[in-house]
């Protein structure tokens, strides 16, 4: 049994982290939450218990055996207190953006490179990807695998979710009319094609988020990768168009079927009777959900695909709890020496 912290317990994906830990229930025997100061002292009913909420602090980790910390508020907090968990033998799964490009801190989804885990040990941190990321990967895996990958296009639909809280509001108050706080225009019945800040080049940082990751994840550094991410008025679930070229021949049902056997995905891909993925059918659910599979006839060996995930769940909060139940394994197996 394990000693687990959830740091940020009272946000929107730390509770998410406390619904699929109840859900999945990994060998813990004792978790701990964490928050800011403006939230300490809150109880949360987790895991049949009260569960009172103590603040982050230098010293928080003091006098408790944990093993794993779970971590998800904000770039900054886990750039500060990351390192703190980490110096007291604290594995950090981190889910900001904060360690995500550094080469010696490991990016893992859990069905596709597993072995990078064990990289923890350089500095005790593990980054969890980008929601709109991890949901591609997924998809693209078993294809690299077993065709190579040439290049790859992505065209994101993303829900106001990804912005935290105040995205969700922004949409939730413009369908009655508000103006936008956090958002430069309204959302509610509209599309931006505008999520992070924009470079000099034109590129959103979301879009170089999605470039940089998809290379270290899938460990094809020289993989060409082009993005557009638009910010959509869903609540839950990004949805993304994936242009692939590969690098062999393939046969449309072998793709299906291969992505039907593929861990984490679950194919919807009957377009005769409108079977395809929606953000409205993924929400809360942990799975990857591809359909739309065809041919794309403009280029040798290329490929089109219809992804949609929870970003929420998959996106953040599952795939956190994946990498933390792995790398239990590994510990339990021998694999890596804790």
């Amino acid at each position: 049994m394990y000693n687990i912290a959830v740091v940020g317990a009272t946000g929107m994906v730390g509770r998410k982290f406390l619904q699929v830990l109840e859900e999945r229930k990994p060998p813990v025997a004792n978790y701990y939450l964490f928050a800011s100061k403006r939230s300490a002292g809150t109880t949360i009913e987790f895991m049949g218990k009260p569960h009172v909420v103590e603040e982050l602090t230098d010293t928080c980790f003091d006098g408790k055996d944990i093993d794993i910390a779970l971590f998800s508020a904000g770039g900054e907090t886990s750039k500060r207190f990351a390192p703190v968990a980490a110096e007291k033998g604290i594995v950090v799964i981190d889910n900001s953006a904060a360690w995500r490009f550094e080469d010696a801190i490991p990016l893992v989804v859990p069905e596709v490179n597993p072995q990078d885990i064990a990289k923890y040990k350089n500095r005790g941190i593990i980054a969890n990807p980008n929601c709109s990321t991890i949901q591609a990967v997924v998809a693209l895996k078993p294809l690299a695998d077993k065709y190579g990958l040439e290049r790859v296009i992505y065209s994101t639909y993303q829900a106001v979710s990804g912005a935290g809280v105040r995205g969700f509001e922004d949409l939730k108050g413009g369908i009655c009319g508000e103006p936008p706080q956090k958002f430069p225009y309204p959302i509610a019945g509209n599309c931006l094609p505008h999520i992070d800040v924009f470079f000099d080049d034109g590129y959103t940082k979301e879009e170089m988020k999605m470039i940089w990751e998809t290379r270290k994840i899938m460990g094809l550094p020289d993989l060409r990768v082009t993005a557009t991410t638009v910010r959509v008025p869903v609540y839950y679930g990004h949805s993304e168009s994936i242009n692939v070229e590969l690098k062999k021949p393939f046969e449309v049902d072998e793709v299906r079927a291969l992505l039907a056997s593929a861990p984490g995905v679950v194919v919807q891909d009957d377009p005769k009777n409108l079977v395809y993925p929606m953000p409205i059918n993924a929400e809360d659910k942990d799975e990857v959900f591809v359909g739309r599979i065809r041919r794309d006839y403009s280029v040798e060996n290329g490929l089109n695909l219809w992804v949609v995930a929870d970003n929420i769940r998959k996106g953040a909060a599952t795939n956190t709890v994946q990498i933390a139940e792995t790398l239990m394994k590994m510990w339990e197996s021998g694999e890596i020496a804790r």
